[in-house]
């Protein structure tokens, strides 16, 4: 049976139609190098110029400060291999949260296997970072603190501002990884006290392959991708237009209707979570409900191993993920929810819903009168009971 209920918005979101066709027209008319002086190139400069402008209030940066990229991972890499590259001798340590994606916990491994000291700070239950905890890790030696504003998983946010500004009394450069947290909450990058910030165009309806970082003036970045001046010497190689138009305006869009789209998602999560929680006994929700992105909730299903669950619900046309769309494939358990502490037994039965653009009642409606009999029947094949 063909998808038709899609639920995992956290893994990736259809493109907006706006968007969708100003890549399409880029492709047909906007086709010259940006680096050239002609006419047409000084077409795709304009372009991208635009873009960079709706990237930039998007994150509440200046035009600048932007650096396209050709998505969150790069973003991130860039971040985080940047500054270590460029920071003084001596500060060779970096400290990055338990719960961080692969992009940054994968990148601060390579890093640590070339001589770099790492920490990983910890989370509490609902998945928050403590600034105690960060206080406690920086050292002479920190040259970087990088923490996502909201997780992929759970959805919870961070205290970044306080955060920052635990690291900038000690002299430290602050990243967020603001992947998930854009076009679903208000981004201001100068209030959150940043220095980098990373977004992906395909979490918030734009193209796939087309991000960026957001770097504070006077912030020192070594490139990673060397070749021509592109970027702002930053990010060498001829920029992918199409695809940068389109994410100019799917920023723009996120940014226009914010508000709206925050309180439809808020509805919908809110009506799925609650009927699930009325509906099916023996579940719990994963995180804090309170401080987390309005579109996300994460539940575990007791007695039921979550790719069972998956494939059960993907076979009645819903999709749905057991967490980041990156481990997807693997059969490691969430290393989000163990940072949370939590048993091998809760982590392995836990599911994610995102919702975004296309969703309705009537979806969550179909949900909640397929989800019971799935688990029921998971169970009954298990033989397993449901804890009290």
């Amino acid at each position: 049976m063909a998808v038709s209920v899609y639920l995992d918005h956290n893994a990736t979101t259809p493109v907006h139609p706006a968007a969708a066709e100003a890549v399409a027209e880029a492709l047909r008319s906007q086709f010259g190098n940006a680096s050239s002086v002609h006419a047409y190139g000084q077409a795709a400069k304009a372009a991208l110029d635009d873009a960079r402008g709706s990237v930039a209030a998007l994150v509440g940066g200046e035009p600048a400060e932007i650096v396209f990229t050709s998505g969150g991972t790069e973003a991130d890499n860039l971040a985080i291999r940047g500054v270590a590259e460029a920071a003084p001798t001596g500060r060779r340590h970096l400290i990055a949260s338990a719960i961080e994606h692969e992009a940054v916990l994968h990148t601060c491994k390579a890093l640590a296997a070339r001589g770099w000291r790492t920490s990983l700070l910890p989370v509490d239950s609902r998945g928050v970072v403590d600034p105690a905890a960060l206080e406690g890790a920086i050292t002479p030696e920190t040259a970087l603190v990088s923490v996502m504003h909201a997780n992929n998983e759970i959805g919870t946010l961070q205290p970044i501002a306080e955060l920052a500004r635990v690291a900038h009394d000690r002299g430290v450069r602050v990243h967020v990884d603001a992947v998930q947290s854009a076009g679903k909450v208000p981004l201001d990058a100068r209030a959150l006290g940043v220095d980098l910030l990373s977004i992906s165009g395909h979490k918030f309806n734009g193209p796939k392959g087309a991000g960026a970082l957001w770097v504070r003036r006077g912030t020192r970045v070594a490139a990673t991708m060397t070749g021509g001046r592109q970027e702002r010497n930053r990010r060498g190689g001829t920029e992918n237009v199409p695809a940068i138009v389109g994410l100019g305006v799917a920023a723009r869009v996120a940014r226009e209707r914010l508000e709206s789209t925050a309180a439809d998602c808020r509805a919908l999560r809110d009506r799925l979570e609650a009927g699930i929680l009325e509906g099916v006994p023996g579940t719990v929700v994963n995180g804090t409900p309170g401080a987390r992105v309005p579109n996300t909730t994460s539940l575990s299903f007791d007695g039921v191993e979550a790719e069972a669950l998956l494939i059960a619900l993907d076979l009645e046309g819903i999709a749905v993920s057991t967490g980041s769309a990156c481990s997807s494939g693997t059969l490691e358990p969430s290393h989000v929810l163990r940072a949370m502490g939590f048993p091998p037994r809760r982590v392995q039965s836990s599911i994610r819903f995102s919702v975004g653009l296309g969703n309705t009642d009537t979806e969550i409606d179909r949900v909640l009168a397929v989800l019971p009999g799935v688990v029921a029947r998971l169970r009954a094949l298990a033989g397993a009971g449901v804890r009290a």
